[in-house]
């Protein structure tokens, strides 16, 4: 069954959350599988395993608690997010298997721009590669929440963005580093 795309456009969180909230909780064993591509206005997203310290500075940027797995991440501007809504059973995937296929896809899609991402052990997402090849700056957040077998929330690459807003929140697979 292939999947339907929704194309590239900007949209509000909440709104965009609630809609992935309501397709989930009524998909049926018919219901097609899609990819939403969207751009955010500015927002952090604290996952399941967010804190309220991992916010570093109150600022007019909104803090949306969710229930994807990770800790915070900051959309904005200049990155794209891919919302995958699959049904893994239908497609017989694993979890890790989607995770790894769409680390992968960013990864190409970097090189068909001419950068090196790689991922870093320990930390999920994916890093620009440094001059050894080691991991430098994160280019890619992931997280993933499942219900009932399917999939929502997804992957952010940060493309052409203001990066400054990064630094008033601790990253998702960060702490260790910090």
């Amino acid at each position: 069954m292939p999947i339907a795309v929704r194309p590239y456009a900007p949209a509000d969180y909440l709104p965009t959350l609630q809609a992935m909230r309501e397709f989930t909780a009524s998909r049926t064993a018919s219901t097609g599988d899609e990819i939403w591509l969207v751009e955010h206005p500015p927002v952090y997203t604290q996952g399941l395993a967010g804190k309220p310290e991992h916010v570093l500075t109150l600022s007019e940027i909104p803090v949306i608690r969710t229930e994807r797995g990770g800790q915070v991440t900051y959309h904005g501007p200049g990155q794209v997010v891919a919302y995958v809504l699959l049904d893994l059973r239908r497609r017989g995937l694993a979890v890790r298997d989607l995770v790894c296929r769409l680390e992968a896809a960013a990864i190409a899609t970097c090189a068909a721009w001419g950068v090196t991402a790689v991922r870093k052990a320990g930390a999920p997402g994916l890093y620009v590669a440094g001059p050894a090849g080691e991991p430098g700056p994160k280019i890619a957040s992931l997280g993933l929440k499942v219900s009932h077998g399917c999939t929502f929330h997804g992957i952010a690459l940060n493309a052409a963005m203001d990066l400054a807003p990064f630094g008033g929140s601790t990253p998702a697979g960060m702490l260790a580093c910090r």
